[in-house]
């Protein structure tokens, strides 16, 4: 099992495609038993819909993020629907492109799209108001940047930078930092950011680079700087401080020391 979690980590998407076969197999057990055993019949989007919740309830549990659940949740009752309407054929691409173009990250780096929710965006604000109120902070791989202005708000006096390679993630985030004095959004891999300027390094990707990003870290971050990791260790490299997150993946922060 655990085998199988860390492939889902590293591939979410083979993880989302497998919650759609199981689904359909449950679901299509279901409806014959159903019709066999009281003749109930159902609409074909009635079925989508269980079909979705049950696909959607599979990748909650294995822990992908939170627009995986949408997308599990849609997709059959989606095809339904288009398979009854007249929808151009570009708007099926258009569907693709903008998919693609929020997890580009997940084809080179296997670093999908995760978003850091509300709880861990209060845990970082508890524990960053241990330090001198003008720290730097650099969110590597900052998606649309919902946590990251949430904290630039949050402390006015220290400066945020988020980087971001997915074209769409960056876009929005650019958009959603104008106006905001203390937070810039950069189109750049988090291998290509500087981290000798920071404070605090926080990133939320997925096992696979967490080695590679450990050995850039100890070698660009300050002494005394913090390198802090969503949900997901460093190979071999116990962590100086545990936060507890008490969600229901009860996932966590992770934070290492540099150079102490």
């Amino acid at each position: 099992m655990a085998a199988w979690m860390g492939l889902v980590g590293r591939y979410p998407a083979l993880g989302a495609l497998l919650a759609q076969v199981v689904a359909c197999m449950v679901v299509a057990i279901a409806v014959v038993a159903a019709l066999q055993l009281g003749g109930w019949r159902f609409s074909p989007l009635s079925v989508g819909l269980v079909q979705g919740a049950v696909a959607a309830w599979l990748v909650r549990r294995m822990g992908l993020s939170i627009w995986w659940w949408g997308l599990s949740l849609a997709f059959v009752p989606a095809v339904l629907l288009a398979n009854g309407a007249a929808l151009p054929s570009w708007l099926f691409l258009l569907g693709f492109v903008l998919v693609l173009l929020l997890n580009w990250n997940s084809i080179s780096e296997r670093v999908p799209l995760y978003l850091t929710g509300a709880r861990s965006t209060d845990a970082l604000a508890t524990w960053l108001e241990r330090r001198a109120p003008d720290f730097r902070f650099v969110d590597l791989g900052c998606g649309p940047a919902g946590a990251l202005l949430c904290l630039a708000r949050r402390f006015p006096e220290a400066q945020f930078v988020g980087v971001e390679t997915a074209p769409l993630s960056f876009a929005i985030a650019w958009l959603r930092s104008l106006g905001r004095s203390n937070c810039r959004i950069r189109y750049v891999s988090l291998w290509r950011t500087d981290l000798a300027d920071f404070d605090v390094a926080y990133c939320f990707l997925s096992p696979a680079p967490m080695a590679a990003l450990w050995r850039k870290a100890s070698a660009e971050l300050p002494t005394g700087a913090w390198l802090i990791s969503n949900s997901f260790e460093v190979p071999d490299i116990p962590a100086d401080e545990t936060l507890a997150l008490h969600d229901w993946r009860q996932s966590r922060l992770m934070l290492w020391r540099m150079g102490h």
